[in-house]
Order: structure tokens, then C-alpha cells, then sequence
């Protein structure tokens, strides 16, 4: 194949709800391109794009497929993207690297849940979109309805290009109102015949032309002059103005098609090489350090890879944008990421699993290459000079948790090794060893995605593995001051052990001064304080360490292993084992041997010293607080409020943003379990959701009886 110029380019995501008619229309697009010599379909699994196992076994996306195709002297890249919210990690980098967003719509059902979604998404890199009302051949097709939805949800922006003029069974006509044509397909689609507006017809078809002539004018300020001296505009004018208009997103092109029966397909790849955006067109792309980079050859070599695949008998497949430059096979760049040379051996067009070799791409293009040393999603490479480092891309925070558990215990070492493949493959899945909770925790976007990963584990990896009920990672602390004192005595012939502490503790708070004096079981006691150790604990919170001993009761040295003693029991606190924070302790007095004092003596004297001081402390358990963030439809909303106020929800506010209701709550991590499901339940998958770590409070009185039961039952067991 021909290398592409930059101005030759364009790069489309397909995004929308799944069972839209992505994949089918992307088979399309590559069958009219000449890139594959026919239409394979999803129920025969024999598409281009969803050639993975697990989409095969699901029937629908579960990655981004990277795919391109050929038309009019353009290269068209297209990624085709998911359709559930699931699997949003291969949505963001599909709308990061392309420069147009194709939404579909499925004409049954009109704005989806998903549509919203990727609408949202698109959003959220100012992306702009074509809309595609697909499946209008179905007998419940209903273009109307679609269109009265969409200008609910997305306001008066939708300019109409194409009308359907008989939808339903027997669908094979549009009205073209940008070419004032009407056309016409064959049963077997492909190119239309273009006719003209039957006369009863050309009413309307004028009224929706105007409609999209005024939309193209208010654009720039020359057409508008032109369109009030001539009250119209022709093609290329009008072409100009919708360009201006998407890419401002001031309005978005709809456009009609069969997919299934490639009607429609010519049409709108036409309009994407000659109104989309080519690279070079965009605003340049800013480096970590603020450096502007243009899109066009004239610039160092630079590419930003967006992501990696590992696929059988291949190994590793890297997929990349080239930025800047002309990359080039046998090219030598820098990975600037980890500072490391790497070889671009081979340069390859994708679509789908099939590659064709290139011997060059330039600035914009989108490809892949193999055989790369130590080169993962979102690292950039570029000439050895150029020192150039292009942000990462950031994905949704997790939503669902769960801990993870080989079966056989020989099978743990394997599980590590594939649960890392796979989350290289796919970022949003985020794994994490808890040496806290003695877990291993899976993080993902729902309840589906996890699944998809216990899929592979059971179908590709053949290992069997469990899902488990993550723990809650709660910490203790106590409520009151609170005295303890501890001696450690060990005689066993020749020198023994002996140390022997006395200490106080109390709850600490931020910038409190130290007391000169404590009053325990009615008895006053004077402090004196010597010097103090603050201590930044990992897991939140700190220990405050005072030195208050006088006359040299306990010698200095051994102060270090009195709070090594007191770190033992914050890492395993009292009550139920877990990490205990935010305690000052006073160590006053004591007593110690000249022959038998040692360090693991005061390390034991502290330990225990603390342990009897902190039970009559009002000790308390502190639970995990998350800031959750609901959007909902607002015929939902009293579901919503119903299910979070039954997890033990504080509401702390309630707004309407962008036509949903967004409800803002603090809810204990212990009430989050499974709740991506159960929303997706009481909402049938319109609402969304995002949660993130606010701070510990303390758990009700019946909470915490439940815990320290537990803790004792599970003592006793072992």
C-alpha cells in the first residue's frame, strides 16, 4: 500500500451502545475500501474487528480493535471501540488519538444508556462527532423517534444530512439534503444510485436543506455574508461550515445506514475524507514539560504508543501514533519513559489481525510494529535528541473490587503472571497485593469486566481461580487517655531479659500541645517532656513518641526498641488485627537492669505496656468513608436515594448536570460491594457512578460488636 501524507489522513473512532452496529459498519467500511474482500458478519464470527476468543464467545466488543481502510485517496484509520461501559479502557485512548468520534445509534431503540456514556466520554476530550442512525431496515426502526430523543439529549445540534425516505423492511432510500440527491441502493448495497427528490418529496427535503445551510453558515462570519447575499450555499461551502461546526461541537451530522447490508457506507466515508479533519488541521499536542509539538513531517520523529496486545504465535503487538516526523523502518528512537534505545524493525498498517507491511508513516498516522524491548502503553519514543515525553492517558478510577485466589496454591505464581499480561493488555484493570488485608485485590469497572478476566483464566490459561469477598482495610484508634505499664522479666541461667515501661496514651489530634500534667484513676501526674518522635504512618495517620523519662530511669539507648515494640502493635492492632493510628504516647517511667537490659526486652516491655494501656482507651474502630458520585436519570432518582440509603449513605448534596440528576453521598466501603450491579439493576444501566477514598470515621456501636465478634471467632479458629 501507498504511504499516506498527513493531509491524505483521518482518524475515526466508532464509538456508541453496544448492539449499535459498530463492528458490522467498520466490516463495511474496510469491504469498500478494497481491504478485505468481503463482509464477514458478528454471528459467524468472521469480522475483521472482534476476532479476539472472548469477543467471539460474547458476541460483542471487549477491546479496541485498530483497523484502517481506503477511499478516495485517503487512509482512514479507524478504531472500533466496546459498547459497555465495562470496558471504558479501550474508549479512552481510541478518543484521545483520533481526531472524529462516529456515534452510532440503533434506530429501535433511539439514545441508549451507551450513547450517553460515549457522548460523555467524547466529551471529556472535545472530540467532534458524526451521528450514524443505523439498523433503519428493522421492522421496529423508528427514525423519528431517534432523532426526537437525540435532540433531547443533545439539544438543537443535530444537522440532518440524510433523511431516510422509507424505513422499515424494504429499506434502500435516503434523502441526500447536502447533495439535494435522493439515493438508492440495491438489495446488495454498495455504491447508490443517485436520482433526483421525487417532486411530493422536495418540499420537506428543501425545508431540512435550509435548516442545514443556516447550521454550516453560523460557523465563520464569510459564509454567513454569503448566505444572506445568495441565500444559499453550495456543497463545498456548506462543507467548510459543518468542518468549522464539529470541530467546535456546535453541531453534529447525521447520517443514515444499513450497515448490515453496506447501504449508506460509501456515502459517509466521502464526507469523512472530505469534511473530518486531518491531523495536521489539529491543535498541536503539549508535552509534560509544556512543550507544543505540531502534527507534520517537518518536526523531530516522535510517536506515542496507545496500546499492547499479546497475541499468539506474534508476541507482543505495539500499537502507536506517530506525532511528528516521518518513523521509518529500521528507525533507532529513544523511549524516553524508561530512558531506554529501541529499533523499529517493522512498520505495519493494521486492520484487525491483519497487517501489511509499510516502509515508512507520517505525522498523524496510526499503526503497529512487534519486537520492541521494554515498550508498554503510554511511553513515548522519539529521536535521540529530541527529548520529548507526551502525557499518559488517565482512566476512570476503579468501581468494582474483589479479592483473588488460585485454587491450588502451585497455580499462584502463574495467576501473578497472566493477571499482569492482561492488565498491560487492558489499564483499567488494576491489581494490588494487600499485605494489610492478606489479600489480593483485583480493581475493574464492573462486575462484567471482572468476569471477562475469570473468563480467561478459565478458557485460555486453564487455571482455576476464585473471587472473594475483599476485607474492609478498618484501623483502631482509641477515645480517651489511658495508663499501662508492663514488665518483662526472663531468668534461663546466666544473663535473663528485664525491661520494664510505664506510659501513657491518648488520642491525638493535629498541632494539640503536650499536657504538663495527666490525671489517671483520679491521680494526678506531672510530665516532663525530653523530646519527641513523629512518626508518618503508611496506612494514614501518625504515632506521636514523647519522651518524658527523668532521673535516667530507662537509658536512651533503649528508646528505640520501646517504639519498635509500639509500631508492632499499630501494625496489628488489639481489637480486630488491624492498622491502629493518630495515638500519642508518653513513656514516663521505668525501670532497667545493668546486666540483663537488652533491646528485645524493652521491645516486649513497650509492646505489651501499649497493648493494656490501649483496651482501656475507649478503643474504637474506624471504618473507610468514600465520596461516591451518582448520575441518574431523574425517574430513577428515588431508587437511587432508596438503595444508598440503605448502604448507610450520608447524602451530601443533589444537583441536575447535563439532563441527569447527580446525587453526592459519603458511604462506608463496606456498603460499596457489588454496587456498580446493583445500581446497573435499579437504573436497567442508565445511571453511572464514581467512588473515591474521603477519610476513616468511626463505626456505629452494632458495627463494631459484629467486628470484634468476628475477629474472636476467627482467633479461635486458628
Amino acid at each position: 500500500m501507498k504511504v499516506y501524507q498527513t493531509k491524505e489522513i483521518r482518524n475515526i473512532a466508532v464509538i456508541g451502545n453496544s448492539g449499535a452496529g459498530k463492528t458490522t459498519l467498520v466490516e463495511s467500511m474496510l469491504f469498500e475500501g478494497g481491504v478485505i474482500s468481503r463482509r464477514g458478519d458478528v454471528k459467524s464470527k468472521s469480522t475483521a474487528s472482534d476476532y479476539n476468543i472472548v469477543e467471539q464467545e460474547y458476541g460483542n466488543s471487549v477491546h479496541a480493535t485498530v483497523l484502517y481502510t481506503e477511499f478516495d485517496g485517503c487512509k482512514i484509520n479507524i478504531i472500533d471501540t466496546p459498547g459497555m461501559d465495562d470496558f471504558v479502557g479501550g474508549v479512552i485512548p481510541a478518543l484521545s488519538i483520533t481526531a472524529t468520534g462516529l456515534l452510532l445509534f440503533n434506530a429501535v431503540n433511539g439514545v441508549e444508556v451507551g450513547t450517553e456514556i460515549a457522548n460523555r466520554n467524547a466529551e471529556k476530550f472535545h472530540k467532534p462527532l458524526m451521528f450514524v442512525v443505523n439498523h433503519l431496515d428493522h421492522e421496529n426502526s423508528n427514525w423519528d423517534n431517534t432523532i426526537e430523543m437525540a435532540k433531547t439529549t443533545f439539544g438543537n445540534k443535530l444537522a440532518i444530512v440524510q433523511y431516510p425516505l422509507n424505513p422499515g423492511p424494504g429499506y434502500n432510500k435516503v434523502i441526500d439534503v447536502l447533495k439535494m440527491k435522493m439515493l438508492q441502493w440495491k438489495p446488495t448495497g454498495g455504491a447508490p444510485e443517485e436520482l433526483e427528490i421525487p417532486i411530493s418529496e422536495l418540499p420537506h427535503a428543501e425545508e431540512v436543506h435550509n435548516q442545514l445551510v443556516e447550521m454550516a453558515a453560523e460557523n465563520d462570519e464569510e459564509l454567513m455574508e454569503l448566505f444572506f447575499e445568495q441565500g444559499n450555499l453550495n456543497e463545498d461551502e456548506m462543507r467548510k461550515g459543518l468542518k468549522l461546526g464539529m470541530v467546535g461541537r456546535s453541531l453534529y451530522p447525521v447520517f443514515c445506514t444499513c450497515a448490515a447490508k453496506d447501504m449508506g457506507i460509501r456515502r459517509l466515508m466521502e464526507f469523512i475524507c472530505n469534511v473530518c479533519p486531518n491531523p495536521g488541521e489539529l491543535a498541536p499536542v503539549e508535552t509534560v514539560d509544556g512543550k507544543l509539538i505540531k502534527m507534520d513531517i517537518n518536526g523531530p520523529t516522535s510517536i506515542f504508543v496507545f496500546k499492547t496486545a499479546i497475541e499468539q504465535h506474534v508476541g507482543e503487538v505495539t500499537y502507536f501514533k506517530v506525532i511528528s516526523g516521518i518513523l521509518k523502518e529500521g528507525m533507532d528512537l529513544v523511549n524516553t519513559t524508561k530512558n531506554s534505545k529501541e529499533r523499529i524493525s517493522q512498520i505495519y498498517a493494521v486492520a484487525g489481525k491483519t497487517r501489511t507491511k509499510v516502509p515508512e508513516m507520517q505525522a498523524g498516522d496510526i499503526g503497529a510494529t512487534v519486537k520492541l524491548k521494554e515498550v508498554k502503553h503510554n511511553h513515548t519514543l522519539c529521536d535521540k535528541d529530541a527529548d520529548i515525553v507526551y502525557p499518559p492517558l488517565k482512566y476512570p478510577a476503579p468501581r468494582y473490587t474483589t479479592a483473588i485466589k488460585a485454587v491450588s496454591e502451585s497455580d499462584e505464581e502463574k495467576m501473578g503472571e497472566y493477571m499482569h499480561k492482561l492488565a498491560e493488555e487492558d489499564p483499567t484493570y488494576i491489581i494490588e497485593y494487600s499485605k494489610e488485608l492478606k489479600q489480593i485485590l483485583i480493581h475493574g469497572q464492573g462486575e462484567y469486566h471482572i468476569n471477562t478476566l475469570k473468563w480467561y483464566f478459565d478458557n485460555v490459561f486453564k487455571i482455576d481461580i476464585q473471587f472473594l469477598k475483599p476485607k474492609i482495610p478498618y484501623r483502631e484508634t482509641i477515645t480517651k487517655i489511658a495508663a499501662g505499664d508492663y514488665r518483662h522479666r526472663k531468668q534461663s541461667g546466666g544473663s535473663g531479659q528485664f525491661g520494664e515501661v510505664h506510659l501513657v496514651i491518648e488520642p491525638y489530634v493535629e498541632g494539640m500541645p503536650v499536657p504538663e500534667m495527666f490525671k489517671i484513676d483520679g491521680k494526678e501526674m506531672k510530665i516532663s517532656l525530653r523530646g519527641t518522635d513523629v512518626t508518618e504512618l503508611p496506612w494514614g495517620g501518625k504515632l506521636v513518641f514523647c519522651n518524658c523519662i527523668v532521673g535516667g530511669s530507662i537509658d536512651a539507648r533503649f528508646l528505640p526498641a520501646i517504639l519498635k515494640g509500639l509500631m508492632e502493635k499499630m501494625e496489628e492492632g488489639p481489637l480486630t488485627g488491624s492498622y491502629a493510628r493518630d495515638i500519642r504516647v508518653c513513656v514516663y517511667d521505668g525501670k532497667m537492669h545493668p546486666v540483663d537490659s537488652n533491646e528485645i526486652s524493652f521491645r516486649l516491655a513497650g509492646r505489651n505496656a501499649f497493648s493494656s494501656a490501649f483496651k482501656n482507651a475507649g478503643p474504637k474502630i474506624l471504618e473507610p468513608i468514600y465520596d461516591v458520585e451518582v448520575f441518574v436519570p431523574s425517574d430513577r432518582m428515588g431508587d437511587v436515594m432508596s438503595d444508598l440509603q440503605g448502604r448507610r449513605a450520608l447524602i451530601m448534596g443533589m444537583s441536575s448536570e447535563k439532563g441527569f440528576e447527580k446525587i453526592i453521598a459519603k458511604v462506608p466501603l463496606k456498603e460499596m460491594y457489588k454496587y456498580s450491579t446493583s445500581l446497573s439493576s435499579v437504573t436497567q444501566g442508565r445511571a453511572m457512578f464514581s467512588l473515591k477514598f474521603s477519610n476513616y470515621e468511626k463505626v456505629p456501636a452494632e458495627v463494631q460488636e459484629e467486628l470484634l465478634k468476628a475477629y474472636e471467632a476467627e482467633q479461635v479458629e486458628e
